[in-house]
């Protein structure tokens, strides 16, 4: 299958979740699966970052992690910061073209938006898919403002000439309100196809992204989810399959999902 990027349109979307589930549906099918992490922001050595949520809810996946910074930056900005040497595009690309030999697929989990900077010279996630031929799992949010940020993300792609592998909701809230409801069919419209995913907002269970207000949680509570890792793997693996669509190995539709939470326009009459 290759290399895919996993780019957000803003950060908090659900990356990480989303980057799971497409591991957790191609190792289900018995493929080989690297999951890579170019830059974890806000975390210090030894803190679980996205690769440890990955790893908890994926068990067994190879991941690999080629810098962190403590400051919530971009990875850019948190380098200069931290007084480290920021990531060369040339450096990650040679990486992953190594995976790509070794693992039958390879996903890149980006930080922030595609458009985010890593290094001084100013490459982003889009860059490197690019560099990569890899085409571009585009995950966004379902809430205000993710029309105007999806758009953004889409135009930055289509002007690269990276193909799109897929549009998905991160993070599909229990109750969704009028504008996540009415944002699919716009959702839709932006992209030129059905939504390819949406997964729902506790997915990944009670441990957060890193670098937020409610990020983490306790050495203890870490060891204890650890310890339950093989049997949230195969609730998760379920969770996977409904909220990923065929193309990437789920029973997810789109169009059922948008016409089943498309609110009616105001006086329309049932029946």
């Amino acid at each position: 299958m290759g290399i895919f990027a996993i780019v957000g349109t803003s950060t908090g979307v659900g990356k990480t979740v989303v980057t799971a589930a497409v591991a957790a549906l191609a190792q289900a099918r018995g493929q080989r699966v690297a999951v890579v992490k170019p830059a974890q922001i806000g975390l210090r050595p030894g803190e679980p970052g996205d690769l440890a949520t990955i790893e908890r809810l994926v068990p067994g996946v190879a991941t690999y992690e080629y810098a962190r910074y403590p400051d919530v930056l971009s990875p850019e900005a948190a380098a200069r910061y931290a007084g480290d040497r920021p990531l060369r595009l040339t450096t990650v690309a040679k990486s992953l073209a190594a995976l790509d030999t070794e693992f039958d697929l390879v996903l890149v989990e980006g930080t922030g938006g595609v458009l985010t900077r890593f290094g001084p010279d100013g490459w982003t996630m889009a860059e490197l898919a690019w560099s990569m031929q890899a085409p571009a799992v585009v995950v966004t949010a379902a809430g205000r403002g993710t029309l105007n940020h999806t758009a953004l993300t889409l135009e930055a792609l289509r002007a690269r000439g990276i193909p799109l592998a897929g549009l998905m909701i991160g993070r599909w809230p229990d109750e969704p309100d009028l504008t996540a409801r009415s944002n699919l069919a716009d959702l839709e419209a932006l992209s030129g196809r059905p939504l390819d995913g949406a997964l729902p907002e506790n997915a990944a269970g009670p441990i957060k992204s890193p670098g937020f207000p409610d990020a983490g949680a306790s050495l203890a509570r870490l060891l204890e989810m650890a310890g339950r890792r093989r049997e949230r793997s195969a609730p998760f693996e379920a969770t996977a399959r409904a909220g990923l669509s065929p193309a990437f190995g789920g029973t997810f539709d789109g169009s059922t999902f948008r016409d089943d939470n498309t609110p009616e326009p105001a006086g329309t009459c049932a029946g």
